[in-house]
């Protein structure tokens, strides 16, 4: 690649990774799970509570930063970040601390997100609160909900559609994706779906949800938190695992953007990720061919395979044959969501997807692939809104 590298390539890293189990009734609230979370995360890379003087989160996250730092015992906190656009803010979160970091603004930020999205309120229904919330997403979210497209399989209905329409791919090249997911998620004890593979066939024989979407086509609604460590470089040579270093960073939005429902542009596919894609290449100094492994947002098949596009992985229209032959499962070019992704470890809005690329490159994943350990790893927040995406690496 050319161009120079970012001055944020190889400043900070991912020191620690901690979760909650994931299941469909928590029993605990959204605070309690994002506290634990933390806690599980710095215990895991040697750090306290007092440690910590920055967190982040989704502006979606019902608990606040100051709430998390009273129950933990966070003594100060010198720098606190919101990201929007819902599980577009997933990379992102991780992006702010490391830029926070980098810039001596703080020295230990933890990223989290907690919920109850299966016991609690439940995202795959029609939700009153995206039409009517006070902002101008609500306000877009007003002109299409009166005409049908009240839910997130809804919205993305309309360009899975229109991607059959322009490039041939059909259902089974989507039900290909969940296929992948759940083998993966199969021999992953911590997923929700740990021994229940599904073959192409369930896929197809699952119930339509907004057509041409499958249940199997849609990922979970789970209970759970996330929790990452960001801290310098320099640092987290130090302490008690191996880091993963943060060489690229970024966030993108296309033109003529909206909130799930894009479709007065040209190209009605997924142009934000193309932003992102462009720009981790810029400043990590890779290509898609370095790449071994990726964790690509997965809460609808359709657009897995637009990522693949719009990453540079295949050109576009390609990806329905990319997919045929097997090659994002565990020994094929660039097998994807190790862990079950979404659709088979847990929906937690693409955060439970940044800690598997940090097993990934400890080498400690329950799917390990090969060369993931010294090479580049790629993983994406979500698609249909402006997004975010990472590439992490280990020590060379």
């Amino acid at each position: 690649m050319t161009g120079p590298r970012s001055p944020l390539s190889g400043a900070a890293a991912i020191a620690g990774i901690g979760a909650t189990e994931f299941s469909k009734e928590s029993g605990r609230s959204e605070l309690q799970l994002s506290v634990e979370a933390v806690r599980h995360a710095l215990a895991d890379c040697g750090l306290t509570p007092a440690d910590v003087d920055g967190l982040t989160t989704f502006t979606m996250d019902t608990s606040s930063e100051i709430a998390v730092a009273r129950e933990l015992g966070i003594p100060e906190l010198r720098f606190f970040s919101r990201i929007n656009y819902g599980g577009g803010a997933a990379c992102a979160t991780v992006q702010q601390a490391a830029m926070a970091v980098a810039t001596g603004v703080a020295d230990v930020v933890v990223a989290y997100r907690g919920f109850n999205e299966r016991s609690g309120s439940r995202f795959g229904q029609v939700s009153v609160a995206a039409a009517t919330q006070v902002n101008t997403n609500g306000l877009d979210n007003a002109f299409s909900y009166p005409m049908g497209l009240g839910t997130p399989a809804a919205t993305v209905a309309m360009q899975a559609r229109r991607y059959m329409h322009e490039y041939g791919a059909t259902s089974e090249d989507f039900g290909r994706v969940a296929v992948a997911d759940r083998r993966h998620a199969a021999t992953n004890p911590h997923a929700f779906f740990h021994g229940r593979p599904i073959t192409l066939e369930d896929h197809q024989a699952s119930r339509m949800i907004v057509d041409p979407l499958h249940l199997l086509d849609c990922c979970q609604e789970s209970d759970g938190a996330v929790a990452l460590v960001v801290t310098s470089a320099e640092r987290a040579r130090d302490l008690r695992q191996p880091a993963a270093v943060v060489t690229a960073a970024a966030q993108g939005s296309g033109r003529d953007q909206f909130v799930m429902t894009s479709y007065y542009r040209e190209d009605i596919g997924i142009p934000e990720m193309g932003v992102v894609g462009r720009e981790l290449w810029r400043q990590s100094g890779v290509s898609p061919r370095e790449v071994p492994m990726a964790v690509l947002y997965d809460h609808f098949t359709p657009y897995v395979l637009m990522q693949l596009e719009e990453l540079g992985f295949c050109g576009r229209g390609e990806a329905p044959d990319f997919v045929r032959d097997g090659a994002i499962e565990l020994g094929g070019r660039l097998p994807l969501n190790t862990h079950g992704g979404q659709l088979g470890e847990a929906y937690i809005h693409g955060m439970n997807g940044i800690a598997e690329a940090v097993r990934q490159v400890r080498g400690t994943s329950v799917n390990q692939v090969p060369g993931a350990t010294s090479a580049p790893v790629v993983v994406t927040a979500g698609t249909g809104v402006p997004t975010s995406g990472l590439v992490l690496q280990g020590r060379s």
